[in-house]
């Protein structure tokens, strides 16, 4: 669909591009934020640029639930599991159904972009269904959200998951990755005092409050880091405030020998030497060189010195010179369950299957990186994921097959009070718990003699 002359309705293109980039998950197994890197995207003028970002963001938040709308909405199913149409109608679906998004124009532009896409056949679809949606909104949604599924919009192993491990805790784990994020940043302590840079972003007029960990600021409304007022000059930092509490927890001190052995993007890495005024021997390390280009834009930015590394951590003969660390961070790869809040694609891309594998891998890189260790040195293992199997137990079973390893006590005024002990060695902190992401931490030391 388009007005005279050719010319696009407006908002059209946004849909178009959200939809592909939704597709591009949905069917090609991208990530969203890779999806979103597009070109097409990167070509619309900047408002509509956010509008596509806010849509994909919300159709992935909510696919759950519209698969099932679409099921009760659809005389038969999508034509060989047609993604882009189906990710069309997801992103039409949130706009109708999200109260925070226009709906004024909503099926008219989303109508229209099906002509974008190369797919003017389908309009027809995507009218209707939206159209019966408006008419018979009540009795659809409940029909629809008696599934459990569709009702908290997770896929339903990552349900059974949650009930299991947090059985007093599950449904609303589950609200708070519905929920959109925060931005989080922590302030440069080397700069400026917290206090100093609350009263900067104010004096700019940005609206921050004080968060749950010292030097966390919680903005009021997310903005392009180009807007914040010393982020260039590296005041601050992007960061959540759950993962603000790796640094205080390693305790690093001044002239210590560190190791970030899964050191992208960078945020912990840097506030490890923040916090020991720059004052370490710290090897930033990771496998993926265009990830730790990122740590090294970060530590320029900062202007902090480190040594960086493009490596695989669990084969230090390859890059070790055989002197030992005081302090290893391992912040290893896992299901990122605890920030779906930040990356919805999780819940379309991550399967119950993945997760033995995860574990089996975060055991071993704490069985190759556990050598390098001092005695007496301190290892903290994290994650951003909430399931036992990648962290508590990965920590248990460490932990049972090592006489040399134990459970180290955290720095005095290092744990909040908010971050819960779990069953055997460790935090965790929750989704939505101070408003932050859900990270996992345990403090392991290598005895001594």
């Amino acid at each position: 669909m388009s007005r005279g002359g050719g010319r696009a309705e407006p908002g059209a293109a946004s849909r178009a591009c959200a939809a592909r980039a939704v597709a591009a998950v949905l069917g090609a197994g991208a990530t969203l934020d890779a999806a979103l890197g597009a070109p097409d995207l990167q070509q619309l003028a900047p408002a509509d640029r956010s509008q596509a970002r806010a849509l994909a963001y919300g159709a992935l938040r909510w696919h759950h639930r519209h698969r099932r709308l679409l099921a009760l909405l659809l005389d038969r199913p999508l034509p060989g599991r047609d993604r882009l149409l189906e990710a069309l109608l997801s992103v039409g679906l949130f706009q109708l159904l999200d109260e925070r998004q226009p709906d004024y124009a909503a099926v008219s532009a989303t109508v229209a972009a099906t002509r974008l896409l190369g797919r003017p056949r389908l309009a027809g679809v995507v009218n209707a269904s939206l159209r019966r949606l408006q008419r018979e909104r009540a009795q659809l949604l409940a029909e629809a959200l008696a599934d459990e599924q569709a009702r908290s919009s997770h896929p339903a192993w990552l349900i059974a998951r949650l009930r299991r491990d947090w059985p007093g805790d599950w449904p609303r784990i589950l609200e708070a990755a519905q929920q959109s994020p925060p931005l989080w940043l922590r302030v440069n302590q080397t700069r400026l005092a917290p206090e100093a840079g609350l009263a900067r972003l104010r004096e700019a007029g940005i609206e921050a409050a004080p968060g749950p960990v010292p030097g966390a600021l919680r903005l009021a409304r997310a903005l392009p880091v180009a807007d914040i007022p010393g982020f260039a000059a590296g005041e601050f930092s992007v960061q959540d405030a759950a993962s603000q509490l790796a640094a205080p927890l390693l305790g690093a001190s001044p002239g210590m020998r560190v190791l970030d052995a899964c050191a992208a993007p960078g945020g912990k890495a840097c506030h490890v030497l923040e916090q020991a005024g720059g004052d370490l021997d710290l090897l930033a390390l990771d496998a993926d060189d265009a990830r730790l280009g990122r740590v090294r834009e970060n530590l320029a930015r900062l202007a902090l010195p480190a040594t960086t590394l493009r490596a695989d951590a669990t084969t230090p003969a390859a890059w070790w010179d055989g002197q030992p660390f005081d302090r290893i961070l391992l912040d290893a790869p896992c299901s990122g369950t605890g920030v779906i809040r930040r990356h919805p694609d999780i819940k379309i891309l991550r399967r119950e299957t993945d997760i033995g594998p995860m574990a089996r891998r975060q055991r071993q890189l704490l069985e190759a990186l556990w050598p390098l260790l001092r005695p007496g040195g301190r290892l903290l293992y994290a994650t951003c994921s909430i399931l036992h199997e990648e962290n508590d137990d990965v920590v248990a079973g460490f932990l049972a097959d090592h006489t040399e390893a134990a459970a180290a006590e955290p720095p005095a005024g290092t744990l909040p009070g908010w971050l819960r002990c779990t069953r055997h060695a460790g935090w965790q902190a929750l989704p939505g718990e101070a408003d932050t992401d859900g990270l996992y931490y345990a403090l392991m030391t290598r005895r001594t003699g």
